[in-house]
């Protein structure tokens, strides 16, 4: 399995998902009048980041994640103000973006050093050991919390919504 095959399809089928389900999600909150300023502020819990942040970490953790790879240190994202719709739009061009990553420019990537870095601080790692340990895991992280808080605010989704189109044997 290449660099590639190991990200940048898992990237788009769960992002796609993420796309739908907001979509589902928008629908609901205007049929039931909840306010979409509302929604990007809402958390699981009290220690936990909102909705927006959610998205946007997953969006980092994908596209920024590749990107990072590439200029061999990788940040938090910065903080975001975005609405629901430019968070809707950041999937969208996220999923555009990684639909345009050739396989041969993300295999070029595999063994890098690169860093994590956050603040004073820095974290060596490969970009193998980057991606498999480190962000594919808070891309999923991510996703799914912002998953949960649409489904605890009521959004029509299960699972399959959660997992977009499977790449299954034909």
């Amino acid at each position: 399995m290449s660099f590639y095959e190991a990200s940048v399809p898992n990237y788009l089928q769960i992002l796609r998902g993420l796309d739908s389900v907001m979509a589902k999600g928008k629908d609901h909150f205007a049929e039931s009048g909840t306010n979409l300023a509302d929604v990007v502020e809402m958390r699981l819990t009290d220690d936990m980041l909102p909705f927006r942040f959610q998205v946007v970490s997953a969006t980092h953790h994908s596209l920024g994640a590749m990107q990072g790879i590439a200029q061999g240190a990788f940040q938090p994202p910065p903080k975001s103000d975005q609405d629901y719709e430019g968070l809707q739009t950041l999937v969208k061009e996220t999923i555009a973006s990684l639909d345009g990553l050739g396989k041969e420019a993300v295999d070029f990537l595999t063994g890098k050093d690169m860093e994590f870095r956050m603040g004073s601080n820095a974290i060596p790692f490969t970009s193998d050991d980057f991606l498999l340990s480190f962000s594919m895991p808070n891309f999923y992280f991510h996703v799914t919390t912002a998953y949960d808080i649409l489904r605890r605010e009521g959004v029509p989704i299960g699972k399959m919504d959660f997992l977009g189109k499977m790449r299954i044997k034909r």
